[in-house]
């Protein structure tokens, strides 16, 4: 089963003034924390969506499915995310 991608659009990139990784798409920037960039990395059309919460639990304590869950539809609702299998 494939998971979500970022779309071909967005780029994840390190922003010097802000201090933080950000999804970079046409007209919009989106500033995220360590665990949504963590999330975004791993939104490699590779890793669905079971996976990424696996590897965000060994990193870090309390995380649960649905805040992921939550965290990649509101990533889909701003069009960053192409959805696994499409």
């Amino acid at each position: 089963m494939k998971g979500p991608r970022l779309a071909p659009h967005v780029r994840l990139a390190y922003d010097k003034s802000r201090g933080r990784q950000v999804l970079l798409a046409p007209e919009s920037v989106t500033t995220l924390n360590d665990t949504g960039a963590a999330i975004a990395r791993l939104c490699d059309g590779d890793h669905p969506v079971e996976a990424i919460v696996a590897e965000l639990r060994e990193r870090y304590s309390g995380v649960r499915a649905e805040d992921v869950e939550s965290f990649l539809g509101k990533l889909s609702d701003l069009r960053c995310l192409k959805k696994g299998g499409s």
